[in-house]
């Protein structure tokens, strides 16, 4: 069964609807390339650090009275994303029914902040604070509040597997329409910031007090970020085709990926496969391009081993911050964008290439699509837990 991605909402540091976003993403601003993205400095969320956040500037939508358990940033910057797609959606609802239609979707944070700001009000003043619920922080509160908010009836669940859990979203959406447990699906991601996410990275020495430096030999960390990325799954036409998704489970280490790749390697090899194609198929690949020394190594190793060293490839966090549980929608909704336009999303960086890196073909900007209308984007999260989505021109 040919399943399309037939709309798309996005909201992210670049901006808070899909040509917002775009006009910036393949159009950067001139000059340094690390003033092109969204990425701003803070000194309040570490003491004695200076962090480089990509959080969203624009007003975000308030969640309905009627759903005030569900009110949190997390699902606001999805409902900003809903909003855009809401007569793809009710045309989905009135075609397939309301009980049809899944909710699968993807998160790291949920509304952890709300429960930061919660228990420092209850520690200043001795009660939580009025409007506070418990279950605005819940992990799986995204789904919920999405099926809760269309009255949608098909299954409703939230992927938590770091990094990869909205690309996650998007397979498990794909195997329950392939199985017949429902006929569409909203899928995608959300993630919002937080101070123990931020201490968290940090403490891990993963994060840059400098912007984003993907795959520089001058790359020291990552930067954090926020956004939410969704589509409509379904068999409808649409502009922009899932083609394959592969997945595995390497499980090398909690944190640090494999050195030389191999779990990268299969989730790629296993989408490609899926989809029926050789890696030569593949006119561009989205890098996941964290910006940290182990990880940038491993997956120019993985992508070199796979694609060669002349497939045009960019890594673009450095527009948005590392959005974690939203990344790998948000990076497979760049490629969404990048189908339909011709262009390819260009790598900024420094140009310091690096020693432990096999060279890579990195995109410039203005840079057209040149080859097959087919792209791999690759996510990889703590634990060993690898995606890569294949995309193609519909």
């Amino acid at each position: 069964m040919k399943l399309n991605l037939t709309a798309l909402g996005i909201v992210n540091a670049l901006g808070a609807d899909a040509g917002t976003v775009a006009a910036r993403l393949f159009h950067p601003i001139e000059g340094p390339w690390w003033q092109a993205g969204a990425l701003t400095p803070r000194t309040d969320i570490v003491p004695g650090a200076t962090l480089w956040v990509g959080a969203v500037a624009d007003a975000l939508p308030e969640v309905p009275a009627a759903l005030h358990n569900y009110a949190c940033r997390n699902n606001q910057l999805a409902l900003a994303a809903l909003l855009q797609m809401e007569a793809p959606i009710a045309a989905a609802i009135n075609r397939y029914g309301a009980e049809r239609i899944a909710v699968i979707l993807g998160t790291s944070t949920s509304g952890m902040a709300e429960g930061e700001a919660g228990l420092k009000a209850r520690q200043r003043d001795g009660v939580w604070p009025n409007g506070f619920a418990y279950s605005q922080q819940e992990p799986g509160n995204l789904a919920l509040f999405v099926a809760d908010l269309l009255a949608l009836r098909g299954p409703a669940y939230t992927v938590h597997t770091a990094c990869s859990s909205s690309g996650k979203a998007i397979a498990s959406a794909q195997r329950l329409i392939r199985a017949g447990l429902c006929d569409a699906a909203i899928v995608g991601g959300a993630d919002s910031l937080c101070g123990t996410t931020l201490h968290g990275f940090f403490a891990l020495e993963a994060l840059s007090q400098r912007p984003l430096n993907a795959f520089s030999a001058n790359r020291d960390g990552t930067c954090i970020g926020e956004g939410a990325a969704l589509f409509l799954l379904e068999p409808a036409p649409g502009p922009v085709a899932l083609l394959g998704v592969g997945e595995s489970s390497d499980a090398h280490h909690i944190s640090a990926p494999e050195p030389e790749g191999r779990g990268a390697r299969a989730a790629m090899n296993a989408a490609l496969l899926a989809a029926g194609l050789a890696a030569d198929a593949v006119g561009y690949v989205n890098l996941h391009g964290t910006g940290t020394k182990l990880n940038d190594a491993m997956e120019g190793r993985a992508v070199t081993a796979i694609f060669g060293a002349d497939t045009p490839c960019s890594a673009t966090k450095v527009l948005t911050g590392h959005t974690l549980g939203a990344a790998a929608a948000t990076e497979a909704a760049f490629c969404w964008m990048a189908l339909q336009r011709g262009l390819l999303p260009p790598h900024l960086w420094d140009g310091v290439a690096a020693d432990d890196i096999p060279p890579l073909r990195l995109a410039m900007p203005g840079e057209e699509l040149r080859g097959p209308r087919t792209m791999l984007s690759a996510s990889y999260a703590f634990g060993g837990s690898n995606l890569a989505l294949l995309l193609g021109a519909a």
